[in-house]
């Protein structure tokens, strides 16, 4: 994977560790209203139904409380900026944990999941380091990638069932948003284009001539959700400017090749 060199933004680990427990709650309620045939439509990931979709989003919040219960590593592994490009390694392993948590009543599912979460970090200090899938990480870190999940699969349970539109919570929109874009950042050292996501983030990537006043040459912007949709696969670059939902100026801002930034 490659290596997290730059700088690692900062997050206010009280803020994060809310704006999880709200879009959680976000999904939770959305999820409680969902009819059997709602359930059962097709999602864009894979065979996946909206059930099995339903069932691995707790195993995103389900993760922080299973991690703590576990002694604390002696030392951190993995870098928060290590994690995306770390997670297709688990992927055979979290499609049949998915399908086994999908098999169960999802209301006690979600309601149990909760609490747990809340338990688990009830007095937890920030700085703790936890285990996780990758590597022992702190679990500030760990709480900013819960974001990323959240995030990514409210937005995939809302293209797979018709008017839905579970609410985003801003500062988990804002995390991910800023994860991502940093990622692609590392993916991609460099300071010949910089890419816009407001409000969000702003960050400088691809090698070439770097720009340090006056209106960039290489420029590529778009809306949070796009972003993320590109950085994770859920579409693709050709689209995204053929809708007009990015716009791209200058010889090098061309980010095709770089995207996704998760796979």
């Amino acid at each position: 994977m490659p290596p997290a060199k730059k700088r690692t933004r900062t997050y206010d680990a009280a803020k994060i560790r809310t704006a999880v427990r709200t879009q959680f709650g976000n999904v939770r309620e959305a999820v409680a209203a969902l009819e059997p045939e709602q359930l059962a439509l097709p999602t864009r990931l894979g065979d996946w139904t909206v059930r099995e979709l339903a069932a691995h989003i707790t195993m995103a919040l389900g993760a922080v409380s299973r991690f703590l219960a576990m002694p604390e590593p002696s030392a951190r592994e993995v870098a928060l900026l290590d994690w995306p490009f770390a997670t297709a390694s688990a992927a055979a392993q979290v499609d049949e944990a998915s399908r086994a948590f999908a098999a169960q009543d999802l209301g006690e599912l979600y309601a149990r999941t909760l609490t747990a979460y809340d338990e688990a970090l009830d007095g937890v200090a920030a700085g703790r380091l936890t285990p996780t899938r990758f590597g022992a990480m702190t679990l500030d870190d760990f709480l900013v990638t819960r974001t990323v999940e959240l995030i990514v699969h409210t937005d995939d349970l809302n293209d797979a069932v018709p008017g839905l539109d579970v609410a985003y919570d801003r500062q988990a929109l804002a995390a991910c948003t800023r994860l991502l874009a940093d990622a692609l950042a590392v993916k991609a050292p460099g300071g010949a284009v910089e890419v816009r996501v407001p409000p969000f983030a702003v960050v400088q990537c691809v090698q070439g001539p770097r720009h340090t006043r006056g209106t960039p040459p290489n420029v590529v912007e778009t809306d949070p959700l796009t972003w993320i949709r590109l950085a994770t696969g859920r579409t693709d670059w050709k689209s995204a400017l053929d809708g007009a939902r990015v716009s791209a100026s200058g010889e090098r801002a061309d980010l095709a090749g770089l995207l996704p930034v998760m796979s």
